[in-house]
């Protein structure tokens, strides 16, 4: 059974706040994906079911009777995450989030303070978004059948696509812990894997170690733009398998076209809802035109994340572009 987020979780919040995260049980304690924090707003809860606002005494549906987070509440949270030395995580800080122990994350927003055109830190933070990991061990197994080519003994480049929190990300860590364990039962072979895990999401390291099983043969570099990361771990790492999560700079794409041309398979996902979204997108729509992906897997949560909405071989998408996209994809 998946470990209950409260140990990592509840000693980062306030003491006037522990009892109240510690009281959740049942399926609002194993469904909720986000804990949101914004300066004199309500405390929201987010479930698969929906959104919840908590008060003192439990959830609350009217406004009123919910607790406000105050500033000094963020503050002492991020204190805590950072284990009172900001300074220490300041790279993560400046793009927007932290990893946490567990494989939880914590995203920000506040005032953005800038160096010529880069983002040179954040500070004033004014709302945080803590996100529950959920690891499915087995949800990738419906997919792998449509990733994994039986005859050639081989990984397809696939691209799993859906809309933010439709269980694309935890699709995609699924497949790479069962491409790199394998199963010697069913005389699969276990995949050397490279991660490229830009934002600490797919392993969920935390002062670099996985806290989330992507398999024994998993290599992961943290924190590492997708576009250096992959060609680091095609250099160093001779990966069969390369997975990352997010695509849609033209430096991913490059770098995705540039490890296809050295044999590794690569595992991806990128934010849409379908086959039109990703077409008007100029980086998506070059891989897409250049049939480097011979899978593309279309996910949503309309029967909860990661239900199965098309899965579209390459040969289909480039016929589908000859009609000018006009029409469905069968």
């Amino acid at each position: 059974m998946e470990k209950s987020w409260k140990k990592q979780i509840i000693p980062i919040l306030p003491l006037h706040l522990q009892p109240l995260f510690a009281s959740l049980t049942g399926h609002l304690e194993q469904s909720l994906e986000e804990i949101r924090l914004r300066s004199g707003q309500p405390l929201l809860l987010h479930t698969e079911r929906g959104e919840i606002m908590l008060g003192q005494d439990g959830p609350v549906t009217a406004q009123h009777n919910a607790y406000f987070t105050t500033a000094d509440d963020l503050q002492n949270i991020l204190l805590q995450m950072t284990e009172y030395s900001l300074y220490a995580r300041d790279e993560e800080l400046k793009r927007g989030y932290l990893a946490l122990p567990g494989g939880h994350r914590a995203g920000f927003a506040g005032r953005v303070v800038m160096e010529g055109s880069q983002v040179k830190l954040l500070r004033d933070i004014s709302s945080i978004n803590i996100r529950i990991a959920r690891q499915v061990k087995g949800a990738g197994l419906p997919l792998l059948p449509h990733v994994y080519c039986e005859k050639l003994k081989r990984v397809r480049h696939t691209l799993l696509v859906s809309a933010p929190q439709a269980g694309k990300t935890t699709m995609l860590r699924d497949l790479a812990r069962i491409l790199s364990d394998g199963d010697p039962a069913k005389k699969r072979p276990g995949f050397k894997v490279g991660i490229v895990d830009e934002r600490s999401e797919i392993a969920g390291c935390f002062h670099g170690k996985p806290q989330l099983d992507v398999g024994c043969r998993s290599d992961v570099l943290d924190g590492c733009p997708k576009g250096e990361g992959l060609m680091m771990l095609v250099r160093s790492m001779s990966p069969q398998v390369v997975v990352t999560d997010e695509l849609g700079r033209i430096e991913d794409v490059r770098a995705v076209e540039e490890a296809v041309n050295t044999g590794a398979s690569v595992l991806a996902t990128a934010h849409g809802q379908n086959l039109k979204e990703l077409i008007r997108r100029p980086s998506l729509a070059y891989l897409l035109e250049n049939g480097i992906f011979e899978r593309i897997i279309i996910l949503s949560r309309r029967q909860g994340p990661g239900t199965i909405e098309g899965i579209y071989s390459g040969n289909s998408i480039q016929e589908w572009l000859r009609t000018g996209g006009k029409e469905d994809v069968d």
